[in-house]
């Protein structure tokens, strides 16, 4: 395991996270706590989440303005799954 380019990747997914890909900030959190004890696993949750963001890349947030009576109403969307999670 040496030889992977783990902090390389950890380095890359920070960065999405600020520029496009909030909603990796969880999973990147994740698998950064073994930075110094990395093992297979670890590496196969990076390719993951990399995997993730390749078949992502094409879907983005849209903000439009609506020129109608309820453009006032902000409608908010959200698939996290918070139950599923047993962690906390």
């Amino acid at each position: 395991m040496s030889r992977v380019p783990y902090a390389s990747a950890m380095g890359s997914l920070m960065y999405a996270i600020v520029c496009a890909m909030p909603d990796l900030a969880y999973a990147v959190s994740t698998v950064s706590q073994f930075m110094s004890n990395l093992g297979k696993q670890h590496w196969e949750a990076v390719k993951w989440v990399l995997r993730y963001l390749r078949g992502t890349v094409r879907i983005g947030l849209v903000f439009q303005r609506l020129e109608t009576e309820k453009s006032r109403l902000l409608q908010g969307y959200d698939d996290a799954n918070y139950t599923g999670n047993l962690d906390q």
